[in-house]
């Protein structure tokens, strides 16, 4: 399991991820940034995951919707697919203006709300219990319960529905072991497998 990135106590969570570039430049080390006053919201309390279908209340999109393709759980962010968007030039040099690109910018948790995929409406929504003890999502308009979608890696694979390819590496090939332990050196597996005899004694060689 990879090891949680340690981050300053004044970094500013932004749209990169902290291990990037990105988020190194707009947080140098020794830079004070201004703090960000953010609503908490404990874990298990958010609603809004990565796949969710939601709508837009606020802004020049409101009333539309859309998936949700981003979640940043430290500033109560959500990025919906192909909303909210603004434009803007990257690969700017010194002769060449950059690449016009859209790129969308995050929305508060507070400026949508989830689809119903009873009626395709928004709505509000509270969690509760199963009989068999299940956290759900329940629409607190008309009571049905909204499934959290399935949960996605960072790169947008599906574990449980990937299929191999032709060129994925089997699970049977992956756990084969094929390493021959071998108290000879490199020279003389070699020569074994060329077929050449040498009866002389080699001289110690040392591989740091």
């Amino acid at each position: 399991m990879a090891a949680k990135v340690k981050l300053p106590p004044n970094y500013r969570y932004g749209m990169s991820r902290p291990w990037t570039l990105a988020a190194k430049k707009k947080n140098p080390p020794g830079k004070m940034r201004n703090k960000v006053f953010v609503e908490p919201i404990a874990k298990e309390d958010w609603a809004y995951f990565r796949g969710d279908t939601v709508e837009v209340l606020f802004g020049k999109d409101t009333g539309k919707q859309g998936k949700i393709s981003q979640v940043i759980l430290e500033r109560n962010w959500v990025v919906v697919e192909g909303l909210n968007t603004h434009y803007r030039y990257v690969g700017k040099t010194g002769d060449y203006r950059g690449t016009y690109v859209a790129s969308e910018a995050p929305l508060l948790h507070s400026q949508v709300a989830l689809v119903d995929p009873t009626d395709r409406k928004p709505t509000s929504i509270e969690w509760r219990y199963t009989e068999e003890g299940e956290r759900v999502r329940v629409s607190v308009r008309t009571g049905r319960i909204i499934p959290e979608p399935v949960k996605q890696r960072d790169d947008g694979i599906i574990p449980e529905q990937w299929v191999d390819g032709p060129k994925d590496t089997s699970v049977d090939d992956t756990l084969e072991n094929t390493y021959v332990p071998s108290l000879k050196t490199f020279e003389e597996e070699i020569m074994e497998k060329m077929g050449i005899v040498e009866t002389r004694r080699p001289r110690k060689s040392y591989w740091y």
